[in-house]
């Protein structure tokens, strides 16, 4: 094959792995070109481009799916080659198609290859002609219920769904019985077919508790393939992965070898050409089974980057240019190891259900062996159309515990504030034994890490110490405001100057009463502050009884653009502050400082009144979309049973009665989009239903 040169890539994606891709095409030399919808038009990806072009809305299928759209952006930029990154048209056989049509240079597999083993049902018969063990399964026929069901109990319970044409999670459900498969196949057929345009789906032996290993291959035009080893990625939920390792704890020389072999003959059996993994179940007695390949760049590369020294996008590009690998498989060896954590916006404690709000605080630390892929900067608005992955933090060392600690340490030292995220749970996670000592498999969150477990305790004296940091930022911002008050004269000043001023935060459930005293004010100005800070906990609130309040002797060294530096009883100490959009008259504030992050809530002098309760019904627990409303007013319902099914970034959540009793009201309709705490339903539960009515009243207010 001749090789084919181009100069400007356009890639055809968005956030950390645009701006990944990015960093390699500018190390080249390469022109880079963004494409962007209405929600990323201030995206650091379309900052970060040479050139960028608007292609649609926010929806993804009007914006990033849209192959017309793409394909003419390029045209217009002059782009001769484009970078499907991963998820979107990264394994969207047309497109690479329609790419070659256009003239134009697809960096990834040819579309045979994309087409072959895209078909789940189709790439598990390629693997047992090539003598690849596979899980038993079938493909799903849409038009016969009897024939899916009979199917099913002949395969026997528990089983899986899941998308045909494509991975990452989205279209999964486990079925642990017969009366759960209708709901399953529902449910996944949605939403694969909104994430890949194709809702076909197959149904495969669950294999209970396995491990999740899959090979890293690389193939160029001149018949050479090599794998670049294994990557564990057992530690998931939802059926998404959340951390990645390589080497596997569990994989032995002989074992990675015998996989390696299988992952080489079935990328052989289809010419392939680029980037591509082969994924396998690993069951207890080192027994694997093809699950699927992905013939595409995956999300969990960098660690597989980190092991060899590699770069797996320059290798990509170098490929679609037609030129050789430049090693063979005997060249290449393990080095260390690596781990890498996804950083989501995402309620931990709370199913993982997806977060949406804005970043008020962004901060990566600067560590040996640390490596963090972002799309997201401080400022950045994390709404409901795309998966809400705000960063992947990446860590290599010598050995694994090296690894973990780095990690550990970047994590604790990674600012994040504004919106709920899984921060605390990754670190809740490195910290378990299980993990530590690398027994874990597929169902280690859900049976060892229940939500109770999935946070760290909460210490009193780092949320004062955050408190008094929020103090003087907020005393260093008012005496930077230009106003009426003459500049020469401290913020707050009194003429008795003995007399505290208060500031009073809310976090969680404590409430905390910042009392502080401007001292020295003619020797030092502002900098050192008597300060009390009393905590009291809802109940202690309540009862009128809060803890006597602690006093600190402070400096303030340091106050500006979001960073404090003080002195506390001696001993100095750094923090990174920022702020949330204003709600009324309630302001919040992220502080992060000794590892720990708080949200501290400014308490307005007139608080507002509270929402009222929903009863037994739902509120919507973000923005998204109504994709079902299964009640109407009147119905009898029983706690658990699904009221409305919500779409929001791209995975459906089933919003359930919290009590048995009636529909009194259903405030949405199908495709109605609805924001954070929307009433849904209200439900009547029976313990408030009059005995001796015999139809639903109608609330007066809701």
């Amino acid at each position: 094959m001749s090789t084919r040169d181009f100069h400007k890539v356009l890639v055809a994606n968005r956030g950390e792995i645009a701006r990944r891709i990015f960093r390699t095409l500018r190390e080249m030399g390469l022109s880079t070109v963004a494409v962007y919808s209405d929600a990323d038009r201030d995206a650091p990806h379309v900052a970060e481009a040479d050139e960028a072009v608007h292609i649609g809305p926010a929806p993804s299928n009007a914006s990033y799916l849209d192959q017309d759209a793409v394909i003419a952006a390029a045209k217009e930029t002059g782009a001769q080659a484009i970078h499907p990154g991963y998820g979107f048209l990264a394994e969207n056989a047309a497109f690479a198609e329609r790419c070659g049509d256009e003239g134009l240079i697809f960096i990834g597999p040819s579309p045979q290859a994309i087409r072959r083993m895209g078909d789940k049902a189709a790439a598990k018969k390629l693997a047992v002609e090539v003598g690849v063990p596979v899980l038993d399964g079938f493909t799903v026929d849409d038009l016969d219920a009897e024939t899916n069901h009979h199917q099913a109990e002949k395969l026997g319970f528990p089983l899986l769904v899941k998308a045909a044409a494509g991975g990452g999670g989205k279209g999964m459900r486990i079925v642990a019985e017969p009366g759960e498969l209708e709901e399953a196949l529902n449910t996944a057929r949605r939403e694969a077919k909104a994430t890949f345009g194709d809702g076909s789906l197959l149904i495969e032996r669950l294999v209970v508790a396995p491990r999740h290993v899959e090979i890293q291959i690389l193939g160029d035009a001149h018949g050479n393939l090599v794998h670049l080893f294994e990557r564990d990625c057992s530690i998931q939920r939802r059926h998404q992965k959340v951390f990645e390792e390589s080497p596997s704890p569990a994989v032995a020389p002989e074992l990675r070898q015998r996989m390696g072999d299988a992952a080489i003959a079935l990328a052989r059996a289809v010419n392939y050409q680029g980037a591509g993994t082969v994924e396998f179940l690993l069951d207890a007695g080192g027994a694997f089974y093809f699950l699927e390949m992905n013939t595409r760049l995956q999300v969990e590369h960098p660690v597989t980057e980190a092991v060899t020294g590699l770069d797996l996008v320059r290798l990509q590009v170098d490929i679609a240019q037609g030129l050789p690998l430049p090693f063979e498989q005997d060249n290449l060896e393990l080095t260390g190891h690596a781990i890498e954590a996804r950083l989501y916006a995402e309620d931990p404690l709370n199913d993982f259900l997806p977060a949406t709000g804005t970043v008020s605080l962004w901060t990566v630390p600067e560590l040996p062996g640390l490596r963090v892929d972002s799309g997201v900067e401080q400022g950045s608005v994390i709404g409901i159309h795309y998966d809400p992955m705000l960063a992947k933090v990446i860590t290599h060392g010598s050995t694994r515990v090296e690894a973990l600690r780095r990690l550990h340490r970047g994590l604790s030292e990674l600012a994040v504030g504004g919106l709920t995220t899984n921060r605390e749970f990754l670190l809740a996670t490195l910290e378990h034994e299980a993990f530590r000592t690398g027994e874990v498999d597929t169902g280690f969150i859900d049976r060892d890490l229940p939500p109770t477990a999935r946070t760290q305790a909460s210490d009193p004296s780092v949320l004062e110490l955050h408190a008094i940091a929020a103090t003087l930022h907020l005393f260093q911002v008012r005496r930077e405001t230009p106003g009426p008050v003459p500049a020469s004269l401290l913020s707050g000043w009194r003429n008795n100057r003995w007399r505290p001023q208060e500031q009073v935060f809310e976090s969680d459930a404590n409430r905390l009463t910042v009392h502080y005293v401007a001292v020295c004010y003619v020797t030092q100005p502002g900098d050192h502050f008597t300060i009390d800070v009393a905590t009291a906990d809802a109940a202690a609130e309540q009862a009128g009884d809060p803890d006597e309040p602690r006093s600190y002797q402070v400096r303030l060294v340091e106050a500006r653009d979001g960073l404090v530096v003080a002195e506390v009883d001696g001993v100095r100490r750094r923090f990174r502050i920022g702020h949330t959009n204003s709600t009324g008259s309630t302001r919040s504030l992220s502080v992060h400082g000794l590892g720990r992050l708080s949200e501290l809530q400014l308490v307005p002098r007139f608080p507002q009144r509270q929402a009222s309760e929903v009863a037994g019904g739902c509120a919507a627990p973000m923005t998204g979309k109504v994709v079902e409303v299964r009640v109407t007013a009147g119905d009898s319902v029983t706690a658990g049973s699904t009221l409305v099914v919500l779409e929001a970034m791209k995975m459906e959540h089933q919003l359930q009665a919290q009590a048995d009793g009636i529909v009194e009201s259903v405030h949405v309709e199908a495709g109605q989009m609805v924001d954070p705490d929307k009433v849904l339903v209200v439900v009547k539960p029976h313990d408030r239903v009059p005995e001796d009515s015999s139809a639903p009243t109608a609330p007066e207010n809701v």
